[in-house]
């Protein structure tokens, strides 16, 4: 898939958020990228076998306290061919676009990864490996 393509898809999918929580988004920048780096697996704890389709780096907003302004904006980052590799059919990758963005703005509202798995489960009736 042409990158421009896929990073509307990316956009479409923060434009569908509900519009409650895209106005409590802060201080996020979304990007897409390739593939992550190396290093990024290695300091995320990716185990050998797993795909990253998506990364959230920051500080989420439920630790934000007094005085918490003027900092660096979190940064979410979806990588492009880890989803094509890991939805295999171009009818598939959106699908995964929109669930990896939702899954990464969790963690940006400070859901654990235990925690943002429950509500996948809850919402799609299935771990997202599925």
């Amino acid at each position: 898939m042409e990158f421009k393509k896929f990073e509307n898809l990316v956009r479409e999918a923060v434009e569908d958020l509900p519009g409650e929580v895209k106005k409590k988004m802060e201080n996020v920048a979304i990007c897409v990228e390739e593939l992550p780096k190396r290093s990024t697996e290695r300091k995320e704890e990716i185990w050998k076998g797993k795909i990253l389709l998506g990364l959230y780096q920051g500080v989420p907003k439920n630790v934000w306290g007094r005085g918490f302004g003027g900092n660096l904006p979190d940064k979410i980052t979806i990588f492009k061919d880890s989803i094509e590799r890991f939805a295999r059919k171009e009818e598939k990758i959106k699908e995964v676009v929109k669930r990896t963005v939702y899954h990464e703005i969790a963690h940006h509202f400070g859901f654990s990864e235990k925690e943002v798995r429950r509500l996948e489960k809850k919402i799609y009736g299935k771990n997202r490996d599925n």
